[in-house]
C-alpha cells in the first residue's frame, strides 16, 4: 500500500525543498547540483521508494542544502514501479531537466529497463537499491555505481544461515522478476541441505494462499522468502495465520523483515532471523547520527533502503567535493565516485572493480528493544568483506 506521508515527514519535506532551491539554472550552472531522483513513490512499493528519498534528502538537509559544497536541486519523479513509464520519465530527466546524477531506482527490472539510456547519456547512476547480476558481470558499465549491494547477497549469507543452524529442508520463494532469481541463485550459492520447492510468484502479489498451501505439502523444517515491501507484510501475516510458523522456522533477507514490514506485522515476527549490510544498531558515529537524525525528522526508525539513500548522497556528496563541485567534468566525477572517499552508516567502504561493494553482511533477529519496540537486534556477522559472485565476469580494470 502506498505510504501516507504524516505532517511532521510532509513540513521536512517542504523544509528541504526551501533549502535546496537555487537561482534559475543560467545563472547557477555550475554552482549548483541536479540530482535525478527516479523511484517508486505509489502501488505496493512505495513504501520503499519513500525511504530511499527521505534518508536522500535527510543528508542534503544535514549539509545545509548542500553537497560536496554545492547547493542541491532534487528532482523526484515516480516510476510506479512500470519500467515503460520508468523510461520515459528517466528521458524527461535527462534532457528536460539536464541532471548532473541519477538514484533512486528500487527494482531491478526498472534498473535494466532504464539503465541503457542513462548510461548511453554518460550520466552517472548511483544506485540505492537494485544490484541485478547483470550489472555486475558482463554487462558492468563506467556510469552505474551501487552503494547498496548485489541482489544475491543478502540471500547469500542467510543461505549459510540456516545451513549454520542445522535445517535440512528448505521452501523457498520469491517474486518472478530478476532480482527474485538473483534471491534464490544466491540462497542456494551457500545453503547444503534440500530445497523441497522453489515457489515463484508475480510481483506485487499480495494473496498467499495457493503458495502456502504448496509449501505446507512440502513439509520442510524451515522457509525462506524474498517478498519486499507489501508483499513480505502480506505474506508474514497470511504465514501465521495459516499456522506454518508453528512447525516451520521463517527466514529472510533483510528486505523481508525490515522497520517497514515489522510496522506493519508487529509481534507476530518475533523471532524471525534475517540478514543485512547494515542495521541500526550499528556502532559508528555515523550511523547513530543518521539514525537519530532520521527519527527525528521522520518520527519513525530507518529501514536499510533509508540507510542506502542517505549513503547514495554521501557518495555524491564525497565526490562533488573530489571534483571541486566541477560535476560537468565526467571523467573527473566518474573517478571520484569510484573512490568512494567518505564513511558510510556501515563504516569503512569501498568499491570492487564493479563498482559493487565489498562489504560485511549481518545476522539479526526481530526482538523487543528496552523500550518495548518490535524491531530487529544485530546477532553478529555472517560474511567479512564479502563480494559478489559475478565480479570476475566484469571486465572494468
Amino acid at each position: 500500500m502506498p505510504m501516507k506521508k504524516s505532517p511532521k515527514s510532509l513540513a521536512f519535506l517542504l523544509a528541504i525543498a526551501a533549502a535546496c532551491a537555487v537561482l534559475p539554472s543560467a545563472a547557477m550552472a555550475a554552482d549548483k547540483l541536479k540530482v535525478g531522483m527516479l523511484s517508486t513513490l505509489s502501488g505496493a512499493g512505495a513504501g520503499l521508494g519513500v525511504d530511499i528519498r527521505d534518508g536522500f534528502a535527510l543528508a542534503v538537509q544535514q549539509g545545509g542544502g548542500k553537497l560536496g559544497g554545492l547547493p542541491v536541486e532534487i528532482v523526484i519523479a515516480d516510476d510506479q514501479q512500470n519500467p515503460e513509464v520508468a523510461k520515459q520519465s528517466a528521458e524527461r530527466l535527462i534532457k528536460r531537466d539536464k541532471v548532473d546524477v541519477m538514484t533512486g531506482i528500487v527494482f531491478s527490472n526498472v534498473m535494466l529497463a532504464v539503465g541503457p539510456g542513462v548510461f548511453a547519456a554518460q550520466v552517472p547512476y548511483v544506485s540505492a537499491n537494485a544490484g541485478p547480476s547483470q550489472y555486475a558481470g558482463e554487462q558492468c558499465n563506467p556510469y552505474f555505481f551501487n552503494v547498496a549491494w548485489q541482489n544475491d547477497n543478502l540471500h547469500e549469507a542467510i543461505g549459510k544461515t540456516v545451513t549454520d543452524k542445522g535445517f535440512k529442508k528448505v521452501v523457498v520463494l520469491a517474486p518472478n522478476y530478476p532480482a527474485g532469481k538473483d534471491a534464490v541463485a544466491g540462497f542456494k550459492r551457500y545453503y547444503k541441505g534440500t530445497v523441497a520447492d522453489e515457489i515463484y510468484t508475480k510481483l506485487g502479489q499480495l494473496d498467499y494462499a495457493a503458495e502456502l498451501a504448496q509449501a505446507r505439502a512440502a513439509k520442510p523444517d524451515a522457509m525462506y522468502i524474498f517478498l519486499p515491501g507489501g508483499m513480505g507484510i502480506n505474506f508474514i501475516k497470511q504465514f501465521v495465520g495459516a499456522g506454518l510458523s508453528k512447525d516451520v522456522t521463517l527466514f529472510g533477507p533483510g528486505f523481508s523483515a525490515d522497520e517497514d514490514v515489522i510496522k506493519a506485522v508487529g509481534e507476530p515476527m518475533l523471532g524471525m532471523f534475517n540478514s543485512s549490510h547494515w542495521a541500526h544498531d550499528l556502532d559508528n558515529p555515523v550511523n547513530k547520527r543518521f539514525v537519530a537524525d532520521f527519527v527525528k525528522a521522520y518520527g519513525r526508525l530507518p529501514s536499510l533502503y533509508a540507510s542506502q539513500g542517505y549513503d547514495a548522497a554521501l557518495l555524491i556528496g564525497a565526490a562533488v567535493r573530489d571534483v571541486k563541485g566541477k560535476v560537468e567534468d565526467r571523467p573527473a566525477m566518474l573517478k571520484a565516485l569510484k573512490a568512494a572517499k567518505f564513511e558510510s552508516v556501515r563504516g569503512a567502504f569501498r568499491f570492487n572493480h564493479n563498482q559493487y561493494p565489498v562489504q560485511d553482511y549481518y545476522l539479526r533477529v526481530i526482538t523487543k528493544d528496552p523500550q518495548g519496540r518490535v524491531t530487529n537486534r544485530t546477532l553478529g556477522r555472517i560474511f567479512e568483506q564479502h563480494a559478489d559472485a559475478y565480479a570476475p565476469l566484469c571486465k572494468m580494470k
